[in-house]
């Protein structure tokens, strides 16, 4: 598997597929890896995949897939967070093994996914993605799609990691790692690309927040800005690992000022090596 920085840097989300099935021994190997995946939270998220032609399954963004994987974790604490952080795993997996995905939250018969995957009355399914190869060209819509929605660009670190005190930028240095982390959390896909995580250093801990935007709230999708922060927990304890770090993950508010609209998620700091 390539090292998680490559992975993270060189992933894009894919929308044209080139129609065909996944290879046996790709899929194989996805199924395996599905029953693998765990995350800090604690919290099962369970994985189905679904033929799109045996479900009657589509979305209007996408074009030749032919396989979708839904994800589905119970209601309750933490379960938006704890799947996005496991959904970003199969995300991340599947590239490595050449296989083009992209998080669907909402352009798709919600109803229709939810059927097809079996999902139980006490269980929320916040996104579902189409496993495939990438189409050779991107379709004209993808193109346009990616455009409006400003798929390429990412906010300034600055902006995003904080030391000690909400708006003071933490300086980066390559020598620790921190600046390659800070990086593959940059780089993490959010909805709308509004990249909803802020990171505050303080006495050695990284203690990541929400700073929340009207309208990605719902019973069937939980808070997809929550989502959003597990995928960057996601970039950052894997990303940790990769440097050969511990990451050691606690859920301890550390009372920081922050501003209104700003929420406390979780803290992750570097444990003693084995």
């Amino acid at each position: 598997m390539p090292e998680i920085s490559e992975l993270i840097k060189s992933r894009k989300s894919v929308r044209s597929f080139d129609g065909n099935p996944l290879h046996p021994e790709d899929r194989d190997r996805l199924e395996q890896y599905l029953g693998t995946i765990v995350n800090p939270f604690g919290v099962p998220v369970r994985f189905v995949l679904l033929g799109a032609k045996e479900h009657g399954l589509s979305s209007p963004v996408l074009t030749g897939e032919t396989l979708y994987a839904a994800g589905m974790v119970e209601k309750g604490p933490d379960a938006d967070v704890a799947f996005g952080f496991s959904f970003e795993k199969l995300v991340l997996y599947a590239w490595s093994l050449g296989i083009g995905t992209t998080w669907i939250g909402g352009t798709m018969k919600r109803e229709l996914f939810e059927k097809a995957a079996g999902l139980r009355t006490n269980e929320m399914m916040p996104c579902v993605t189409p496993l495939g190869y990438p189409a050779k060209k991107r379709s004209v819509k993808e193109t346009l799609m990616r455009k409006g929605a400003g798929a390429d660009g990412r906010m300034s670190t600055e902006k995003l990691f904080f030391d000690g005190t909400w708006g003071v930028p933490l300086l980066l240095s390559g020598q620790d790692g921190l600046k390659e982390l800070a990086e593959m959390v940059r780089w993490a896909p959010s909805a709308v690309n509004r990249q909803p995580w802020r990171i505050i250093r303080k006495d050695g801990v990284f203690h990541f927040y929400e700073k929340k935007d009207k309208g990605y709230v719902s019973d069937k999708t939980g808070d997809l800005q929550r989502v959003d922060l597990g995928i960057a927990l996601c970039h950052f304890m894997s990303g940790m690992e990769s440097l050969g770090k511990t990451p050691v993950f606690t859920v301890s508010d550390p009372g920081v000022t922050v501003p209104d609209g700003v929420f406390y998620i979780a803290s992750v700091r570097e444990g003693a090596s084995a």
